[in-house]
């Protein structure tokens, strides 16, 4: 890049370094940075490769500053940046609009997964914004498997269990819990009621038969069938009389209905796949979702509802079931998809499912995929997808969550109590490089958490360094090895010149992480760009599994395993390791 572009990369890097730093009340990383700096200049993005050099010296410098020094320099670079920062320790409590006639007391929600597998970072917005809701309104949380579907959209016997865990995950829990799947004499009687209300009537007409009715808005013949005869013939696809088919039952609602997709529409069929769970395997008549589920609204006391903007048709025809029986609907919020960036694979629990049966991913918790259970084993915290779902509001347009929010809000959660330690990570294209270090003391003693003297710090063995090809200076230079010193590299070694902090703070030396070459222990990170070998100090060891540390100038990560055993290959890790971690952030 030329003088001009630099000049605007590292101006950039130090506003978007000093605002990280101050937002989440920490030293900058350059890691944390890149997303955030590539997305507001896209010109810099043809010199992506270069930009990560340029900005490290400017991070280093922001790293050495004081808050008031931090806040003062943003002033002058990026005041609309500062400003922002103020604007949010002004924001308003709530982040989520209020709710339409909605008391204190008498809110009840619910959540209504299909139990078909474990849950998609996606699904985690509707438990989010429901359990905020009931937090606010001191109401209920209902969780509802909607499980009427034993073909299609078959459920998963270890889902049920794996739902309620994903919801405890992200800090709540329901009032009630509910099986669709239980309650299908309860939406028998309510079908006869209908029946005998003159709303529902038994139709023998082939699919496609209907079709064409419905599309001329013409009658089916069996429309007019008598109240008796539609209940016997109801009673039996109860007993399972007839085959997937063979009959259903249709709401008869306006046949000239200006949308076809209401006219009519089923609310049970005949299925002959047995559901998976044995308390319903002997059924056969299935409600449609749209009659079991506004059925359990009203019976369970439901007063808001929320859904896709794509599902609007859904209230439409059951407000045709509620006016039969004299039903108050309830109150219907819309919001548009979500998306999630950075995952290669599809929000979509089939294809997940189906690249774990094909070994494509080791399982659920495979950090590529962008599953709740993988967030989980990443050492991210629930309250962190929380926060980043409710921050999007309730916008009937398709929004985007970006997993840098995330990242940040799992950072102001964890970043106080992760201790700190050296990770050199060896790969292809940045291997790293074994060196001797001449002089010196016999180890670097950095602390554990640059905020909190008290932890004390940790021996760092320092006769024999690895670092990372990349942090290697030119022949002659000096590098500042943290916690030990600086050096500089002649010939194939380091020579120690010293220990005077100044060299940094003046911006002439970089300062890069190391480990020991001998003790250091060999350790595979599993991240969502693929695995990682590397090296970690000796001192990883007085963590303990499941603990977030945070490998410094690479990221957090969660402890998995110490010393593991080996393993089939195609399952993974190959056990050659001293440790295991799951890569969460920068």
């Amino acid at each position: 890049m030329d003088d001009e572009l630099r000049e605007r990369v590292e101006a950039a890097g130090e506003a978007a370094a000093l605002f990280n730093a101050l937002k989440h009340d920490s030293d900058p990383d350059v890691g944390a940075i890149m997303g955030p700096l590539m997305g507001e200049n896209p010109d810099f993005r043809p010199h992506g490769d270069e930009i990560p050099g340029v900005v490290a010296p400017v991070v280093n410098r922001v790293a050495g500053m004081d808050e008031a020094e931090r806040r003062e320099r943003l002033g002058e670079l990026a005041p609309d940046k500062l400003a922002e920062l103020e604007a949010e320790d002004e924001e308003d409590e709530y982040v989520l609009p209020e709710l339409p006639n909605a008391e204190d007391g008498e809110v009840v929600m619910r959540a209504a997964p299909n139990p078909n597998g474990p849950w998609h970072v996606g699904h985690a917005r509707m438990p989010a914004v429901i359990g905020t809701y009931k937090e606010r309104y001191d109401g209920e949380f209902i969780c509802r498997f909607d499980d009427t579907d034993p073909e299609t959209k078959r459920p998963d016997l270890d889902a049920y269990d794996a739902i309620l865990e994903d919801i405890a995950y992200l800090g709540f829990e329901a009032d009630r819990v509910l099986k669709a799947s239980d309650r299908l004499e309860t939406y028998y009687e309510h079908a006869r009621d209908l029946i005998d209300a003159g709303g529902a009537y038994t139709c023998s007409c082939s699919g496609e038969t209907f079709s064409a009715l419905k599309n001329d808005a013409e009658a089916c013949p069996h429309r007019e069938k008598d109240a008796e005869t539609v209940r016997a013939e109801f009673d039996a696809m109860v007993d399972g009389d007839y085959s997937a088919g063979e009959m259903v039952l249709r709401v008869r609602t306006d046949i000239e209905h200006k949308n076809p997709a209401l006219r009519d529409w089923v609310a049970f069929r005949m299925i002959d796949t047995p559901h998976p769970r044995e308390e319903a395997a002997e059924y056969r008549c299935w409600p449609m979702l749209d009659f079991q589920s506004g059925v359990d609204d009203h019976l369970t006391g439901v007063t808001h509802i929320i859904r896709g903007i794509d599902l609007q048709d859904s209230a439409k025809r059951q407000r045709f079931v509620y006016d039969y029986f004299g039903w108050e609907y309830p109150e219907v919020l819309h919001w548009g998809h979500v998306q999630v960036d950075e995952y290669d694979v599809t929000l979509s629990t089939s294809t997940i499912k189906a690249l774990i049966e094909a070994g494509e991913l080791t399982g659920w918790d495979d950090p590529r995929a962008p599953t709740i259970r993988s967030m989980r084993r990443r050492g991210i915290r629930g309250q962190a997808l929380v926060d980043s779902m409710t921050e999007l509001g309730m916008s009937t347009s398709d929004v985007d969550l970006a997993m840098s929010s995330v990242y940040a809000n799992n950072r102001d959660l964890v970043d106080d109590d992760a201790n700190r330690y050296f990770l050199v990570r060896d790969r292809d294209d940045d291997p790293a490089v074994a060196l001797d270090v001449a002089g010196g003391p016999d180890a670097g003693h950095p602390p554990l958490h640059p905020d909190h003297e008290d932890r004390g710090t940790r021996a760092v063995p320092a006769g024999r360094v690895l670092i990372e090809e990349s942090d290697l200076p030119a022949r002659g230079d000096r590098v500042w090895l943290k916690g030990f010193g600086c050096v500089r590299y002649t010939r194939n070694a380091f020579e120690y010149v010293g220990d005077d902090i100044e060299v940094v703070r003046e911006g002439d030396v970089d300062v890069v992480h190391w480990v020991p070459a001998d003790e250091g222990l060999e350790t595979l990170v599993r991240a969502v760009e693929g695995d990682v070998r590397g090296v970690a100090e000796p001192a990883v060891a007085d963590a303990a599994v499941d603990d977030l540390v945070q490998f410094e100038r690479v990221g957090f990560a969660r402890i998995d395993d110490f010393d593991p055993e080996p393993t089939d290959e195609a399952d993974g890790p190959t056990g050659e390791e001293d440790l295991v971690a799951y890569y969460a952030h920068p």
